[in-house]
């Protein structure tokens, strides 16, 4: 391709607006612009990207077996009533209305239609298993889009759906796309991590996500240096720090603690290690009569107990039976449990109403302090058994670097990381909702055995930019460079040796099968060489007439810091060399 032809729209300024470097890149190397809050032309160059990774996912999903689809953008609201998620789903589920006063919505994922297909074309277990998958534009009304392509409300997803009689075709069907997008992450040349996960919004028994490693992530990977154990924060399992309960070796002793509210502050006063203090977290969980309204006074209030340097962890508690949809309790509602104010809670001499679990290192602690249910004091020397009984234990807390891996195999790190895939294991979850049936081998009629599958088709292009870029630009993949070679000829214009050899070249490269764009735009060497390098074409040709009368080209990677002389009649040779390499 011929640069003329291309619509190279590069800029030397970011805009305001671009915070991170995958949306300030994108947006100079002219593979984006904005026509709308999180919403996005993709140019031509970044049309290119993303067809890149398309071609990927396509070969490794037809190679997993998969039958690829297309299921409509703008879906009928009815569907999303049958699961209860056109009411669930928050303000990110964009509804509209048609001329006839009827519900849709933008899609943000497809279980409903994928199940709706299944449950009109499936009869028997002899055509199962199946796996059908799309790559479409998805919808998400974020509530604050930004960071470009990384929090954008429309965006390109691949989603797959598999079908099965039982759950072990399922977790067979799950473990075929595991594979799958391992090798499409590997194709894709990045350096990523696949972590268990939680399930979220879409519901299921088990999940992993997949992460592009870069430091500007929004989400936190816990791993084990030592093994293959990794996990999103959210997910990751914090084992006791303490072996085991010791014997008391403190009185239990009420000391003042006049305008103090914080475990640090207390801590301090006390002249203790912050690792002996206890924080009280107040939850409260909503209760509802029989036709789903809010009984107004009646919320259940729980006590948590944490390490106080620890965080707690809410999508850990939210898994406790009786637990769903908790919430943080009022300041009047925290008086009315537990008769103090914020900052001076604690466990003991609570109602019978009110549970009290634990986090599993709390539950080992001996000799601990934490408040004493009357504002202004605290208790120290506080013992399980002796001052207050065994509590209810759970992992309730977030991993910190250093903890034990729970596979035994070392100690935990934590980086950060792009989501830019997810697997999940739905199970009947869609199926027994909209009843999708089928007939196994008895002539029984059994729901179908789901999994669902994404990926995030342009979240991976600034997730790659992310993880691969210098202070040009963007350096990207081979795999899904929007060029392999650029050709650059200096005095284009104005030397016919030069016209000429470029052309040339130009000619044998696509013969060749390279993918190869000449800059025929006639731009001085720097402003050319920029605009390339800010591109990110992985390798560059120069031909210029001074080294072509001594018989040389220059050839230079993206990665390299200086070019290399090459003899003209041995450039394509060696191009053939490094892009079969890589």
């Amino acid at each position: 391709m011929k640069a003329t032809q291309t619509f190279i729209l590069t800029l030397k300024e970011a805009p305001a607006d671009a915070e991170i470097v995958s949306h300030q890149l994108m947006t100079r190397a002219g593979m984006i612009r904005k026509i709308g809050a999180g919403i996005y032309n993709y140019m031509p160059i970044g049309l290119r990207v993303i067809r890149k990774v398309e071609a990927i996912i396509r070969e490794e999903m037809t190679r997993a077996g998969a039958i690829e689809m297309l299921m409509p953008f703008v879906q009928p609201g009815e569907l999303w009533e049958e699961t209860g998620r056109l009411q669930k789903m928050g303000p990110e589920l964009l509804r509209i209305k048609d001329r006839h006063d009827r519900n849709f919505v933008l899609q943000p994922t497809s279980e409903e239609v994928v199940t709706d297909v299944a449950r009109n074309e499936i009869r028997s277990y002899k055509q199962l298993p199946i796996n059908l998958y799309q790559i479409q534009s998805k919808f998400r009304d974020e509530r604050r889009p930004r960071f470009g392509v990384m929090r954008g409300r429309e965006f390109i997803m691949k989603d797959a759906y598999s079908f099965d009689k039982d759950e072990a075709g399922m977790r067979e069907s799950y473990g075929k796309m595991f594979d799958a997008y391992h090798r499409i992450f590997q194709r894709l040349g990045l350096n990523y991590r696949a972590v268990a996960a939680d399930n979220g919004a879409i519901g299921g028994s088990g999940s992993q996500e997949f992460h592009v490693i870069a430091d500007t992530g929004e989400d936190a990977i816990v791993y084990c240096p030592s093994s293959d154990y990794a996990a999103n924060l959210e997910a990751a399992q914090a084992l006791s720090l303490i072996a085991q309960l010791q014997p008391p070796a403190q009185d239990l002793e009420k000391v003042a603690t006049p305008s103090i509210s914080k475990c640090e502050e207390v801590a301090k006063l006390l002249q203790l290690s912050l690792t002996q203090t206890v924080k009280t977290i107040a939850i409260a969980v909503d209760q509802y009569d029989e036709k789903g309204a809010l009984i107004p006074g009646a919320a259940k209030i729980c006590c948590l107990l944490l390490r106080a340097d620890h965080e707690l962890n809410e999508v850990k508690v939210n898994k406790i039976a009786g637990l769903q949809d908790f919430r943080m309790a009022t300041e009047v509602e925290i008086l009315q449990a537990f008769g103090a104010a914020p900052g001076s809670l604690g466990p003991i001499g609570l109602s019978n109403k009110v549970p009290v679990i634990a986090d599993l290192t709390v539950a080992h602690m001996s000799d601990w302090v934490c408040g004493a249910n009357e504002t202004g004091y605290h208790f120290k020397g506080v013992n399980w058994e002796r001052d207050l009984p065994t509590p209810q234990t759970a992992d309730i807390r977030n991993v910190v670097v250093g903890d034990f891996s729970p596979d035994g195999q070392g100690i935990l790190e934590i980086c950060r990381g792009i989501e830019v895939g997810h697997v999940f294991m739905l199970g009947t979850k869609y199926s027994e909702s909209m009843k999708a049936n089928f007939l196994d081998e008895q002539g029984k009629s059994k729901p179908l055995v789901m999994g669902c599958y994404g990926i995030g088709v342009t979240r991976l292009l600034g997730a790659a930019i992310e993880q691969c870029h210098d202070e040009k630009g963007i350096v990207w993949p081979l795999s899904i460079a929007p060029f392999q070679v650029v050709i650059c000829p200096v005095s284009y214009d104005k030397s016919e040796l030069v016209k000429k050899t470029a052309d040339d070249l130009y000619q044998q490269m696509l013969k060749a099968g390279i993918e190869v764009v000449i800059d025929d735009r006639g731009e001085r060497p720097g402003a050319m060489f920029a605009d390339w390098e800010l591109i990110g074409v992985p390798f560059r040709v120069v031909v210029g007439e001074r080294s072509l009368k001594e018989g040389f080209l220059e050839l230079q990677a993206r990665t390299d810091a200086t070019a290399t002389q090459v003899p003209a009649s041995e450039v394509l040779e060696r191009l053939h060399t490094l892009l079969h390499a890589k």
